[in-house]
């Protein structure tokens, strides 16, 4: 989440007056994350998220996101739901820019993440993967490996001065991921969240209380999903991982679906695989973020550290 778009307090009250929500009451910026403008506004119906689609999103998949949404919401998972509009709409223009409002979840993300906090997600995310099987409309991962060597690519020169020699190194590594990345087909494949970080998990009393920012969901592997889980919940100082968050990740989503011996034994480059994906995408965003952008910039070298740590001993760390 980030705000790229002021909105006019004027244009804001016209937009609203669309929906059955009251008159407004106060509205905040939200700054986490990279990719959308976000702004928590407060009615007379309570809190809501309001969404300015931006930058990578594309518009003609904006329903196919809001509808995942509402299916997931439907079958019990917690997460956003989609409002619609007076005229039962959910996507608007503001701005000139894409636009919808979402349900608010209670919660807020953990502050310490604990092996317990871990295993949550893992249930949460088996729950996610299972509950999604009979959304049927499928969305092509746009970040998937695909893509990199063009992400690396747009980098070069720029990406060197972050770190010497960084984008050959890359480009090496890339090559040895794509060689060993499981065939489309060889493993079970599903709607895949694609970016469940802390700050998109929210926990009441321990436990996980909703899933947030579906705007990267996709159709792929479902073991990738839990590699980019393992990469964003289980390296605490950011470089070292911690064998007993990844085992409470990986405990809890196998109490609720079981890895076939297929995704046991892809897990290893599918972590190496997440750990280049986010590299890239913070690399580029690094580069390429506007200096006036409300947003908080993520360093890219912690997903280097990442990568390296799972090529030194990824099969000792996720099977022990």
């Amino acid at each position: 989440m980030a705000v790229y778009t002021t909105i006019p307090p004027e244009r804001l009250d016209a937009f609203l007056a669309e929906y059955d929500l009251g008159a407004l009451k106060q509205v905040d910026g939200i700054a986490e994350g990279v990719e959308n403008t976000n702004y928590l506004v407060e009615t007379d119906s309570g809190r809501a998220i309001l969404t300015l689609y931006e930058k990578r999103v594309r518009v003609e998949e904006l329903p196919w996101f809001l509808g995942l949404m509402q299916h997931l919401s439907r079958r019990g998972l917690k997460c956003p739901t989609p409002v619609i509009a007076r005229d039962g709409v959910a996507l608007r223009s503001l701005m000139g820019k894409p636009a919808a409002i979402t349900t608010f979840l209670p919660g807020r993300p953990i502050e310490t993440i604990t092996p317990s906090a871990c295993f949550s997600l893992g249930q949460s995310l088996a729950r996610f993967h299972l509950l999604g099987e009979d959304f049927r409309a499928n969305r092509v991962n746009a970040l998937g490996p695909h893509a990199w060597q063009p992400l690396l690519d747009s980098c070069r020169g720029a990406g060197d001065e972050l770190r010497p020699g960084l984008t050959h190194e890359l480009g090496a590594i890339i090559s040895g991921i794509l060689q060993g990345w499981p065939d489309s087909g060889c493993l079970p494949t599903g709607q895949i969240h694609a970016d469940l970080f802390p700050d998109n998990v929210f926990f009441q009393g321990g436990n996980v209380s909703g899933l947030i920012d579906f705007y990267f969901a996709c159709t792929d592997l479902l073991a990738y999903d839990l590699a980019i889980c393992l990469n964003a919940w289980c390296f605490p100082d950011e470089m070292t991982p911690s064998p007993t968050l990844i085992a409470g990740l990986m405990g809890g989503y196998q109490s609720v679906r079981p890895l076939g011996s297929a995704e046991k034994s892809a897990l290893p480059v599918l972590v190496e695989g997440a750990a280049m994906r986010f590299l890239l995408t913070r690399l580029y965003d690094w580069i390429n973020t506007p200096e006036d952008a409300i947003v908080t910039r993520k360093d890219p070298l912690a997903y280097y550290h990442r990568l390296m740590a799972w090529r030194l001993n990824a099969e000792e760390l996720l099977y022990v």
